[in-house]
């Protein structure tokens, strides 16, 4: 195939500037349910958006005709769409920033995903599934795999070019236990992806909980729910990627403060305002912008509006500097941001999207935040997650937990679920876990846009302690 960039050089319209982003990109997704494979799922998508500027209107066209013709035909419809926003434009596109630095990135991956067969990967699912157990309470057995990998590219008029090679590999085990009516599941969650090749899979992560996972499973069917009360909490890595995701990520997102996403989404309960002077939560909470953290899944060197990728404080020892804002949204409010406009795939248009987004670290071991700890719950894994359209009033449940009394970890409890308003929950945070309780996790599927968009996203975290956290049970 002909290089679509140098094709679109001769193809561009009459514009004060265009730009050209390909995608092409591999997808594989495999799964052994029951130690039966089910049909894999194998594909490759390629197509390309044109972005062109005249005067104050930017208009866009995608097209997954890589031609000559077909480039030059999306070119015409951008031009088009720009001349016809122009007089409606929020912000005028001649004052938009432009991409002035070529580069090249490559997402590390020692052992690329498609030099191995789908057999071979079946044969790993299937002794997974195995491992999970075979006692007859196991009513369901599931291991699986999604990839994806490729190429995203972008040029533009004035000559800045930008590769980025992308790999992504993510794990999937879950166990469900059935008896007497009642059912519990224990999984690997739902955020295992991970920048990288098949070593993603190496222990200690990928599939050797096996074991594990199918114990407690069964463990949790004779194991009492969760008590409720005021009580403090221990949030594993797990959990608290869903909690960094929900309740700091998406009200942070500077085009939803903006309004943008209000008839879908939703809004924010952060307003511009806030920025520097808003306490966000306690002392121990500085939150980081970070697509250069090795291994996480949503690591670039420039966003798909061709912004450098830089780390930036978001959250500093629980003041809010800064929000998830890309050039466009910057130039609207006059706020600063961040790398984050970013696209689900060719035929969609950057928007403010969280990336990779982390809790830094503090020194406290997991042994130490349980010490402190007179009667409250430790949870692990995301179950369930409901949080209104504000992003302020939450309530999540987690698949493991286990009371803590007197400094102690005490007896396994099944449906912990807690609730809270996100500043208030996050002012209760009162213990940070170290190094040691640090992991790293990441989710294909974030939701937001219309048309909709589904993105890789990244959190990282250690494990937290959250004193005064209204918990209860599964029969609450």
């Amino acid at each position: 195939m002909s290089d679509p960039h140098a094709l679109m050089r001769a193809a561009a319209p009459a514009c004060d500037w265009w730009s050209l982003r390909v995608h092409d990109q591999h997808h594989l997704q495999l799964t052994v349910r029951n130690d039966a494979p089910e049909p894999p799922r194998l594909g490759r998508e390629q197509g390309a958006l044109v972005t062109v500027r005249i005067g104050a209107g930017e208009g866009y066209a995608a097209t997954s005709d890589l031609s000559a013709a077909g480039l030059a035909a999306a070119g015409a419809r951008a031009a088009a769409w720009a001349r016809a926003a122009a007089p409606l434009a929020l912000v005028d596109a001649a004052t938009l920033p432009r991409p002035r630095t070529s580069l090249g990135w490559q997402a590390p991956a020692a052992r690329p995903w498609r030099q191995a067969s789908p057999g071979e990967l079946l044969a790993l699912l299937a002794d997974a599934c195995r491992r999970l157990g075979a006692d007859p309470r196991l009513v369901d057995r599931e291991a699986g795999l999604l990839a994806r990998a490729g190429r995203i590219s972008l040029s533009t008029g004035d000559g800045v070019r930008i590769d980025q090679d992308t790999s992504m590999v993510m794990p999937t085990l879950a166990a469900t236990a059935h008896a007497a009516g009642t059912s519990q599941t224990r999984s690997l969650g739902f955020d295992q992806a991970r920048a990288g090749g098949l070593e993603v899979l190496d222990p200690p992560a990928g599939f050797a909980r096996a074991e594990q996972l199918g114990q407690e499973a069964l463990e949790l069917l004779t194991s009492p729910d969760c008590p409720g009360g005021t009580m403090a909490a221990v949030l594993l890595p797990g959990q608290m990627a869903l909690q960094i995701h929900e309740s700091i990520g998406h009200p942070l997102e500077l085009d939803r403060i903006l309004g943008d996403e209000r008839n879908y989404a939703g809004g924010s309960f952060v307003t511009p305002a806030m920025f520097g002077s808003y306490r966000y939560g306690s002392e121990l909470l500085t939150v980081s912008f970070d697509p250069g953290v090795a291994g996480e899944a949503a690591g670039y060197g420039a966003d798909d509006d061709g912004t450098p990728a830089r780390r930036e404080l978001l959250i500093e020892r629980g003041l809010l500097l800064r929000p998830l804002g890309g050039a466009a949204s910057q130039a609207r409010s006059g706020l600063p941001g961040t790398a984050n406009a970013r696209a689900s795939g060719w035929n969609r248009a950057a928007i403010d999207r969280m990336a990779n987004l982390n809790l830094e670290p503090g020194t406290a071991t997991l042994e130490q935040l349980v010490a402190e700890v007179e009667l409250g719950v430790l949870m692990d894994t995301n179950r369930s997650w409901s949080i209104d359209d504000r992003r302020d009033s939450f309530q999540f449940g987690c698949e493991w937990g286990r009371m803590i009394r007197g400094g102690r970890l005490a007896e396994v409890v099944r449906n912990p679920n807690y609730r809270g308003r996100s500043a208030d929950f996050w002012r209760s945070l009162d213990g940070l876990g170290g190094p040691s309780t640090w992991a790293v996790h990441g989710i294909p599927h974030c939701g937001k846009g219309e048309p909709n968009q589904l993105a890789l996203v990244g959190h990282a975290s250690p494990a937290c302690r959250f004193h005064d956290v209204a918990v209860f049970g599964g029969a609450a």
